[in-house]
């Protein structure tokens, strides 16, 4: 009964999203607390909400301190000229822009922290995407997945886990893994490309006048690629071929396209710019290193930066001001996920859930283990925390396929697979930094991300099974 009641409470909260009846806050508060009650355990539901605040009061701090934090770093204009340089590279080419967008969150995931992935990417990205009346959600859905992929990365958090669970060397388990992480990379890389073509069919260049017309929408276009956009444009071939795309028509205004965040803003602290780049290597170098725990070096990054860029009390509380809904919104939506996974952990659900999925495994499949977990990663790790993943399920798999034949090492690689499809879990924070940053719909993010994220994972299981490492 625990089972069927975790998948229907599951599948009812993401209809709902979905089908935008209800807001992912209140769906994840009310949802929850009525399955508790109808499971019997309504009695209960304050020590489980309790139980999940008290796991996840950490992140929540964190999330907050950190987007004060890279806030203020835009603000002051630590970004500018990585945001000048990918603009310069992206012109106006909705192509180039989605395939610039996978390079940075990749190259930027190399951090091991999604939450500061996604501030990032999206400050750098959003103006463009604004500008040129793109998809918000091929933001997103590109983000999510390249981040996905460089999750898997010994320090991000996946690796680490697996190999304490199954008492393993990360190194053993990721670097064999390296070779079909790269094809999934390739694979999100490629559909950038698709994506980015389609957005092209779709609006081409617009020219910087058009900006009010179609920019200031902030339109979640799920269905890229449907209609042409209403912008005037011309054509030029690109790169003297033959392949043509539409180009901003406008002289100077191609310069204030690649400005992307206002050079003039009252915020920028020129002269400090060496000292924010300084402190905010020295920021993920402790946080890589783990010096101290991630909120306290963000609580006390937010604070340095602050107290040195705004020395004046009115200045730090109207940076405070300014990305006050952004930290609302994301600490709001990490607390309201505490009482999801609160009710799923408390009353038993998650692992009745997963007890059943082990048992469905036919027992011809044993041999096969690897490419079992693999497969199983993908729901479970959407549906469940990685710590309920590699520290409750993934041992139960480990053990049916040690009696197999199959080893830890193996299961270990296959576990990794599903992470392109986790990094938007319902369940994952830095998700909802993403989506809160970018202006975009939590369902809109889901409906359109969830079939290219399963796509990219099942393509890492199959390169994984034919490089002969899982």
């Amino acid at each position: 009964m625990l089972t069927i009641l975790g998948f229907a409470m599951i599948a009812t909260f993401l209809v709902l999203i979905m089908t935008k009846k209800m807001s992912p806050i209140a769906a994840l508060v009310l949802i929850p607390a009525l399955f508790c009650v109808a499971v019997g355990k309504g009695a209960h539901l304050g020590d489980y909400v309790i139980d999940g605040v008290s796991s996840l009061a950490p992140t929540a701090a964190m999330l907050m301190f950190a987007i004060v934090y890279f806030g203020v770093m835009i603000d002051v204009g630590l970004f500018d000229p990585v945001v000048r340089a990918i603009l310069r590279f992206c012109k106006a080419d909705p192509m180039r822009v989605v395939v610039g967008t996978a390079v940075l969150a990749a190259i930027v995931s190399l951090d091991g922290d999604g939450s500061t992935t996604f501030m990032i990417t999206v400050s750098a990205m959003y103006p463009l995407y604004k500008r040129l009346g793109m998809s918000l959600v091929v933001m997103t859905g590109v983000a999510a997945m390249a981040n996905g992929v460089m999750n898997t990365v010994p320090w991000g958090g996946p690796t680490a886990r697996a190999a304490t669970a199954l008492k393993l060397d990360a190194a053993d388990i990721f670097v064999p893994m390296i070779p079909a992480l790269l094809v999934g990379l390739l694979g999100v890389l490629g559909l950038a490309y698709v994506l980015g073509l389609r957005e092209r069919r779709r609006l081409g260049a617009l020219r910087i006048e058009d900006e009010e017309s179609v920019g200031a929408k902030e339109a979640v276009l799920v269905g890229a690629g449907a209609a042409a956009g209403p912008a005037r444009r011309r054509k030029r071939p690109v790169g003297g071929g033959t392949d043509h795309v539409d180009r901003v028509d406008g002289g100077d205004d191609d310069e204030d396209l690649l400005k992307g965040l206002d050079p003039d803003r009252p915020t920028l602290r020129p002269r400090l710019y060496w000292f924010n780049a300084l402190l905010t290597g020295v920021l993920l170098t402790a946080m890589i290193l783990e010096l101290l725990p991630i909120p306290v070096l963000f609580l006390l990054g937010a604070a340095l930066a602050l107290s040195v860029n705004y020395p004046r009390l009115p200045d730090q509380k109207a940076r405070i001001a300014a990305h006050a809904d952004n930290v609302l919104n994301v600490s709001g939506m990490v607390f309201a996920a505490a009482v999801f996974t609160g009710v799923l952990q408390g009353t038993g659900m998650v692992d009745h859930m997963a007890g059943w999925l082990v048992d469905t495994v036919p027992e011809g499949l044993g041999p096969h283990m690897a490419l079992v977990t693999g497969v199983l990663s993908l729901p479970l790790t959407y549906f469940m925390s990685n710590d309920g993943f590699y520290f409750g399920v993934l041992p139960v798999l480990a053990e049916a396929g040690a009696a197999h034949g199959v080893t830890p090492l193996e299961m270990a690689r296959a576990s990794l697979v599903g992470q392109p499809l986790h990094m938007s879990s319902p369940l994952v924070p830095a998700v909802y930094v993403l989506v809160g940053m970018a202006r975009v719909e939590f369902g809109d993010h889901t409906r359109f991300v969830v079939k290219w994220a399963a796509l990219t994972c099942l393509l890492i299981l199959a390169a994984g099974i034919l490089f002969g490492t899982i």
